[in-house]
């Protein structure tokens, strides 16, 4: 029996191309950053990987305006956050640094490639659970540390250092210790601000403008400087933010009830 002429034809699978090709950028950056790991190019390699930062803040924002979120672009994603922000900074941070603490024993170096494996494990934890809770959290906090801003600390240490001509060598225990805290932050409980509940008004008070100002200006003078303090202090945020609520509300419920409280 022959087709009919008007039957529905199946579609064919495809993918959307434009924030796809941002993904591409991204995962290409932290592909890029390994490379210069490997030929002793930190800062390089520390460059590049808030480069895929940037553009993987991108992809999900191009998709959403064009109207072109798939299941594919959400896996996509995950994968090239994994390249970029798992393993490209573990191997920049073991490459310059880790690497360095075989001189203290063969116990002692095994533990710094250990700590760069974690690292790399913890950020596939941490994106493998923001995967099945997309849909349940609070999309106003994240929970745990996102791993752009895990591998963003950690870049953003070896960009300072390496500005002031300071070997990894040098502060190889310092750099175990930020790896392994920040390795620990992604799979904790903490919450910290994701930055989705922003106003969606384009009109800001006008204090946002000259505070606007001097960051552009921070990041052309001292961009290391500046990247490793926000770092820090977004980092440091999520415990604060977390024990500051668990403060509040046990305080709540010690609080004496009314004459008339049943």
């Amino acid at each position: 029996m022959s087709e009919l002429p008007n039957a529905p034809q199946p579609r064919h699978p495809g993918i959307y191309l434009l924030p796809n090709l941002f993904t591409t950028g991204a995962m290409l950056a932290g592909y890029y950053a390994i490379i210069a790991a490997f030929s002793d190019r930190y800062t390089e390699g520390a460059i590049a990987v808030f480069v895929a930062a940037l553009l993987d803040g991108l992809d999900g924002r191009v998709a959403r305006l064009t109207n072109t979120q798939s299941d594919f672009g959400v896996q996509y994603d995950s994968l090239s956050d994994l390249v970029s922000f798992g393993l490209a900074p573990s191997l920049v941070m073991y490459s310059w640094a880790l690497s360095e603490l075989k001189v203290y024993g063969p116990l002692v170096g095994k533990i710094g490639w250990a700590a760069a494996f974690v690292y790399a494990a913890c950020a596939a934890m941490r994106l493998a659970r923001f995967n099945v809770q997309v849909g349940v959290i609070d999309k106003r906090y994240f929970q745990g540390l996102a791993s752009p801003a895990a591998a963003g600390l950690m870049m953003s240490f070896v960009w300072t250092m390496e500005h002031h001509d300071i070997a990894g060598a040098d502060v190889a225990f310092v750099a175990l210790g930020i790896t392994l805290a920040s390795a620990i932050l992604m799979v904790s409980r903490f919450r910290y601000w994701s930055f989705k509940s922003m106003p969606a008004s384009d009109r800001v008070p006008f204090v946002f403008a000259p505070i606007a100002m001097a960051i552009i200006v921070l990041l052309v003078i001292n961009p290391q400087y500046l990247l490793l303090t926000i770092a820090g202090v977004y980092v440091a945020s999520g415990p604060i933010m977390t024990l500051f609520g668990l403060r509040r509300r046990r305080g709540q419920r010690q609080m004496p009830r009314g004459p008339g409280a049943g």
